[in-house]
């Protein structure tokens, strides 16, 4: 157990080593490619409710893609965080600019004053964040373990997608048996869909 997670930490930090590593130009470029897959990607097409993240540290940029999602006219969904009961609370936004207020984790989220809870059953597409992926749906996270505890919550009709950097697909991610899978994951060069 403990070698699982000194492994996941070991391989947190050469993401965040490769990425880092990245020409500004070049990362910009791979971003865009990620989000115009993403915008062209046939179960993103059909969905009108989709559940979005706003990023962690390592994770693909989203602020474009929540806002770019919000203006082609679909339905947005955030996740809102309770730190104590670690849960997440799915949240409607409208606006991202009005809608978002800074949360426990130092992240935005949705705020509860201004926007509707969303029931797990109508997202039609969730994305997932992920820090390091596998061609399998292996997927490392920031490592608080929110998404590992909502994946299996969301319908099985639901597309779990991750969005990743080619830089961020490995071989192999370290998992542990509460570590949930991802279906497909669109990265700059490729979509990737779970063998």
């Amino acid at each position: 157990m403990e070698e699982v997670r000194e492994a996941k930490q070991e391989l947190r930090a050469k993401v965040e080593k490769a990425i880092n590593g990245l020409e500004a130009e070049d990362r910009q470029q791979k971003l865009e490619t990620i989000q115009e897959r993403l915008f062209d990607f046939a179960n993103f097409l059909e969905a009108r409710i989709v559940l979005l993240y706003v990023n962690a540290p390592n994770e693909v940029p989203s602020m474009e893609i929540i806002q770019k999602t919000v203006e082609i006219g679909k339905i947005v969904v955030l996740p809102a965080f309770d730190v104590q009961k670690s849960g997440i609370k799915l949240m409607k936004i409208d606006n991202p600019k009005r809608d978002l207020i800074m949360g426990p984790r130092q992240i935005l989220e949705p705020n509860p004053q201004r926007c509707r809870k969303v029931p797990l059953e109508c997202i039609d597409i969730a994305i997932i964040p992920g820090v390091a992926l596998d061609e399998k749906g292996g997927r490392l996270g920031a490592g608080d373990g929110y998404y590992d505890r909502l994946i299996p919550k969301l319908p099985i009709t639901t597309r779990k997608v991750a969005l990743a950097i080619e830089d961020q697909i490995f071989q192999q991610v370290p998992m542990e048996s509460h570590d949930k899978y991802v279906d497909i994951i669109v990265t700059n060069k490729r979509v990737i869909y779970k063998i």
